[in-house]
């Protein structure tokens, strides 16, 4: 890593509260995975709300499992989690931007990004970003799947 990105990714761990070694090596072990999928991430254009979605660039995506509510959630939060959606279309996942940390095509998820996921190379599955956070272990996130497959 050169020392532009290493000081950029030094910040974004201090901004985060983790270790910056360890999450490196949570990235790395994501980026290495074989079951770790190709996705391409997609952004609302906050300018043209209507337009064509930004296409932020590749990352992998390794689900993880279902996503199961904590068991210490109440009816109202897990209404106010799930909305009107269906439980079962929620995933846990570990993401991974593939570009160089700092470079012009990093990018870090937001709560609303598109994913579109291949599961292998003639297939795509389109999800949402639902929720997320950056820990020593990884970018956890919540996808929903969407009910379009292309």
């Amino acid at each position: 890593m050169s020392a532009k990105s290493e000081a950029f990714w030094n910040q974004l761990c201090a901004d985060a509260g983790v270790d910056p070694q360890r999450r490196l090596a949570a990235r790395q072990a994501v980026l290495a995975d074989a079951k770790a999928l190709d996705s391409c991430f997609y952004r609302a254009d906050d300018n043209d709300p209507e337009g064509e979605e930004l296409d932020l660039g590749d990352a992998k995506v390794l689900f993880l499992g279902p996503f199961e509510a904590p068991v210490e959630w109440d009816a109202a939060e897990r209404e106010e989690f799930f909305g009107e959606s269906d439980p079962s279309a929620f995933f846990n996942a570990l993401i991974e931007c593939e570009a160089e940390p700092g470079s012009k095509a990093f990018f870090l998820p937001e709560i609303g990004d598109f994913v579109a996921v291949m599961p292998t190379p003639d297939k795509v599955e389109m999800y949402f970003l639902h929720d997320w956070s950056d820990e020593e272990d990884g970018c956890h996130c919540v996808l929903v799947r969407a009910d379009v497959d292309l």
